[in-house]
């Protein structure tokens, strides 16, 4: 089977590997789309700590063709999500049964539930309740998560702050009562406005990078809460401690490695979008080969006019068993 490699800086290669065995407890997937993270994107242009060769790849769905002998809660033929740590981007995966969810009806190339799990936890670890005022900073695919899982929570105002004129346009399309430019409007005014002077109750920080952490503190309320879902990576950060101390913010770390966590996040995720509530059909803009994978990071780089999500996608197989 066919499976990329990261052999150095933005140098996917192609080769050919058996396709992996499953064993008791796994099952044997097709993989149909698997997509492309934003963790991920520090390593391929070559910024990460982890020595190359490497095998990326996480966000997976596709066809069982495969089922070890304890497994009785999936079958030949049905759809799944698949949580997987690594070596994703590939003509077929074997993952834990329990790592894997029912994808129903939904089209698979939107069935990438490992990031909509992230985006769960998050919401729940900040407890967003009816009609608190929410801040979300960033408007890309998590930032686009977040905000929908906030709305179906009955929050009040949503603002959410951008540098990008079509994430912005993205995010009034999705409800938000406020959108901000951030290269012409200041932030924390629109929020003052927004909220009567008081600042929001919860504000999300989806970007990754230095400069939101240096308004969060001036957007949210006292006691209020400051939510990190930004993946930060590279330089140390910097926070104004002293102010966050004095304003009794909570400091809430939406990351999690806690396996139970995440397999909460993974079930009430796939109820969400099997229910309808949530649908990643707006959201995953960009699609390629297996072959094209380098060109889909660079995109994923690049973010032109448009962009949100990047899937590399597998040609299905034939279905055999373990």
């Amino acid at each position: 089977m066919r499976i990329a490699v990261l052999t150095g800086p933005q140098a996917f290669e192609i080769v050919d590997e058996p396709e992996p065995g499953c064993l008791a407890d796994e099952v044997l997937v097709d993989v149909v789309a698997c997509g492309v993270c934003a963790s991920e994107l520090d390593t391929w242009q070559g910024r990460g700590s982890t020595a190359f060769p490497l095998y990326p790849g996480h966000e997976v769905s596709g066809t069982v063709v495969g089922i070890g002998p304890e497994v009785s809660s999936f079958a030949v033929g049905d759809a799944v999500a698949v949580w997987t740590t690594d070596r994703g981007f590939a003509d077929r995966v074997a993952a834990k049964a329990d790592h894997c969810r029912p994808a129903g009806d939904i089209p698979l190339e939107q069935a990438l539930l490992e990031p909509v799990a992230c985006a769960v936890n998050a919401v729940e670890v900040a407890d967003v309740r009816m009609s608190d005022d929410v801040v979300i900073i960033g408007a890309g695919f998590m930032g686009h998560l977040v905000h929908m899982l906030v709305a179906l929570r009955g929050a009040g105002h949503i603002i959410v702050a951008d540098a990008r004129t079509d994430a912005l346009d993205r995010a009034s399309e999705l409800g938000a009562t406020r959108v901000v430019d951030v290269r012409t409007e200041s932030l924390v005014n629109v929020v003052r406005d927004c909220t009567d002077g008081r600042g929001a109750d919860i504000t999300f920080e989806v970007t990754g990078a230095q400069g939101p952490l240096e308004v969060v503190g001036e957007t949210t309320r006292m006691s209020g809460k400051i939510v990190l879902v930004g993946f930060h990576q590279g330089e140390p950060r910097q926070v104004p401690l002293g102010h966050w101390n004095w304003m009794a913010f909570s400091l809430l770390n939406a990351h999690f490695r806690d396996v139970e966590t995440i397999m909460r996040g993974l079930t009430v995720g796939m109820r969400l979008l099997n229910s309808g509530q949530l649908s990643l059909g707006s959201l995953v803009t960009h699609r390629f080969g297996l072959t094209d994978i380098n060109e889909a990071f660079r995109t994923a780089v690049a973010k032109p006019d448009g962009f949100v999500k990047a899937t590399v996608t597998m040609t299905p197989h034939r279905d055999t068993d373990c």
